[in-house]
């Protein structure tokens, strides 16, 4: 397979954004990853994206510190006294984990970065299947940022979501077919409760993710053969 030119994966350190990582390893020639500090409460994550980027040898990677904006982001995720089974305003009742517009910044900056260092391909791991209830991880909501930031730049972004219709069994399958299963079991951090590896095991996060991994463990070539109904794998 010929590789394209460049990438740029919005990278976490998480299962998901690790896997696009992974991903987007084999697929690019030149793949760049930046990662936000946004005053999430567990800045371990940071440190978990900067050792996952040097073992999977991305040719650059960018942490931007824009935690001084952690006021505006009212979440259980950058404050540890709001956190409760929900969150409620006059229009939505999402789970007190959801930082309302994060996603819209980490978008908006991602195709500033792209922009500057000649990328039209940014990768993001949102999931629309086994997800929270977020509003912004869903097609129709990166399909119309998509549009809007070409349309403001004049540039020809593709926001990329190779996740975005697997369930997290599925997810594990995809790491298993680039034989990286053990680096997202042990060295990536998706707990609510900053816990890299399979962490608590108690919050949404470690639920979904350590079910999908049951699932995947009991049948591997039933979510492999899954996994290739739904994207094209080389």
């Amino acid at each position: 397979m010929k590789k394209k030119s460049k990438a740029l994966v919005i990278f976490s350190g998480g299962q998901d954004s690790t896997t696009c990582l992974i991903q987007a390893r084999k697929k690019y020639e030149e793949v760049h990853a930046i990662t936000f500090n946004y005053g999430q409460r567990h800045q371990q994550e940071i440190k978990v994206a900067v050792d996952l980027i040097k073992i999977i040898n991305i040719y650059k990677h960018k942490i931007i510190n824009i935690s001084n904006l952690n006021k505006l982001f009212l979440s259980s995720l950058t404050n540890k006294n709001l956190f409760s089974k929900k969150k409620k305003n006059n229009f939505s009742d999402l789970p007190d984990t959801f930082v309302p517009g994060r996603n819209i910044l980490f978008l908006i900056l991602s195709s500033i970065y792209s922009y500057n260092h000649n990328i039209q391909d940014i990768i993001l791991g949102v999931n629309q299947i086994d997800f929270s209830g977020y509003p912004d991880c869903r097609s129709e909501f990166i399909n119309s940022i998509n549009s809007s930031i070409k349309l403001g730049m004049s540039y020809p972004f593709l926001l990329k979501t190779p996740l975005i219709n697997l369930n997290k069994s599925e997810i594990w399958a995809l790491s298993d077919f680039y034989n990286q299963t053990s680096l997202i079991m042990h060295y990536t951090l998706t707990c609510y409760n900053g816990i890299k590896g399979k962490g608590c095991d108690k919050c949404k996060a470690c639920q979904i993710r350590n079910t999908g991994y049951k699932e995947w463990k009991q049948d591997k070539k039933f979510f492999m053969k899954s996994l290739k109904s739904k994207i094209k794998l080389d």
